[in-house]
């Protein structure tokens, strides 16, 4: 029996950073920001970083770390990633014994171009993460009162079949939907997320999906969709949650970051650990700013999650406040 299944994506992450990339504000990207280099040029790099990535791996090693005992469902090309990921996993016990092997497709690969305020863009290779049928699931094993379902790209078949089995096996739901996913919009996403005991996204992704501007607004609209708690993160501002009765905010602890990378997964997980342990939303917010604080001061997804459960005293330098 696991206390905790990941299902999600597992990728291979290479980190380049340089103080060459820039940040230049354009109505020609999508984000109203670019990140640009010199075309044409040979461009220096400051530092190059390998780690292991996807938001499946990632927020199994928060639950592992703080003791709990996690699984990943995901799935891995026959490549030496593949096989790096199932070690690192298993290494730190997590069970990977759901993980699939695709002979067809590589492992799923993202290169992080990282610029000097720790800001980064991900090129993505989804590969065999993008690939998950139902019958990659061996849904016998899946014994669990928690199903943690990060980014499936998109893949509504799985998603429902997951769903469908965690309803009639009295299991919750932590979710933080992808952006192929969010694409769907909130008539395709409506049942998914009124089943979800968490909705987790970040401010952008809650704008694109709600169509409002203000916190309190996006909030008015997704907590008709989803009854649980739900998660709006805002970075370097902190995050906010909604009982769906009150909004709560909880301030970031204003470390610097030099990456940003995997925070969201810090973040998210790290709120659902303290659900799980003590049935506490305000312990959640806790551990979930606590754990993605120690993400953003370091290179990689996972290398900065923090190694146990902290004391009351780091607990207490968090500070929360209802939003009025």
């Amino acid at each position: 029996m696991h206390d905790i299944i990941s299902i999600g994506s597992a990728t291979k992450d290479v980190f380049l950073i340089s103080k060459d990339f820039k940040l230049i504000k354009s109505s020609q990207f999508k984000t109203g920001v670019g990140e640009c280099f010199a075309y044409g040029s040979k461009v220096e790099l400051g530092d190059i970083y390998f780690d292991t990535g996807g938001g499946a791996t990632n927020s199994a090693c928060t639950f592992a770390n703080f003791g709990l005992r996690p699984a990943v469902v995901s799935k891995v090309g026959k490549d030496i990633y593949g096989l790096e990921i199932l070690h690192v996993l298993a290494d730190k016990g997590v069970n990977i014994s759901n993980i699939a092997t695709d002979r067809n497709h590589k492992t799923a690969y993202s290169t992080i171009l990282v610029v000097p305020a720790g800001d980064r863009t991900v090129l993505v290779y989804r590969g065999a993460s993008a690939n998950f049928s139902a019958q990659d699931f061996n849904w016998q094993k899946l014994m669990t009162k928690w199903f943690y379902i990060t980014s499936l790209a998109g893949n509504f078949s799985v998603l429902n079949k997951i769903w469908s089995f965690a309803k009639k096996k009295k299991m919750k739901i932590s979710w933080n939907p992808g952006s192929d996913e969010l694409k769907a919009g909130q008539a395709k996403l409506a049942k998914l997320m009124k089943q979800a005991y968490i909705f987790n996204v970040n401010k952008e992704e809650a704008e694109k999906l709600t169509g409002k501007k203000e916190i309190k607004q996006m909030f008015g609209v997704i907590n008709k969709l989803s009854p649980g708690y739900n998660l709006i993160t805002d970075g370097a501002n902190g995050a906010y949650l909604s009982d769906g009765t009150l909004i709560y905010y909880v301030k970031a602890l204003g470390s610097k970051a030099i990456n940003t990378t995997g925070a969201g997964d810090a973040f998210g997980s790290a709120f659902c650990t303290g659900l799980i342990l003590k049935n506490d939303w305000d312990y959640g917010l806790r551990l979930a700013i606590l754990n993605s604080n120690g993400v953003i001061q370091k290179m990689g997804a996972k290398n900065g999650l923090l190694k146990h459960i902290p004391t009351q005293i780091e607990l207490d330098k968090v500070r929360i406040s209802i939003l009025n």
